[in-house]
């Protein structure tokens, strides 16, 4: 029975991840892979993805919608929470004043968090209205002049 739950386990996250690389987030596996992206100038969205089921479920669609939106971070990233622990341990060193959650997303700007929508900003809502949500916040911080 473990090793009927632990193939049942690998089928889960291994979708959760192909979800979130096919909506176009570069996967940070590693501590150094997020200091390299985190320290580049610009705006980047972190989502810090999850199996956990409800909330989870409702966070990848909202990512993927986000990375459709008009006003785009230069970056789209991805942690993964109880898969890549050192990655996403070092990730939450950037999300300064934020405690650990996930599924979330963080937006930064040169490195430093500018607003993150946790859990509880996830966990009830639809996709859609989680969508909106992000949507403002990269209308609001990654507008591009014209």
């Amino acid at each position: 029975m473990s090793m009927d739950f632990n193939i049942f386990m690998n089928d889960v996250v291994n979708t959760a991840r192909r979800e979130i690389s096919q909506s176009g987030y570069k996967e940070l596996r590693s501590p150094e892979e997020v200091d390299e992206a985190l320290n580049k100038k610009g705006t980047a969205l972190v989502m810090v993805n999850s199996v956990c089921g409800c909330a989870g479920g409702i966070a990848r669609p909202a990512a993927a919608y986000a990375a459709n939106c008009f006003n785009k971070p230069d970056q789209l990233l991805t942690v993964f929470a109880g898969q890549d622990k050192e990655a996403t341990a070092r990730a939450r060193e950037y999300f300064e004043g934020y405690p650990p959650s996930s599924p979330s997303f963080a937006l930064l700007k040169d490195g430093k968090i500018v607003t993150m929508l946790e859990r509880h900003d996830i966990e009830g809502f639809q996709p859609h209205e989680v969508a909106s949500r992000l949507e403002q916040i990269l209308d609001e911080n990654c507008a591009t002049a014209n």
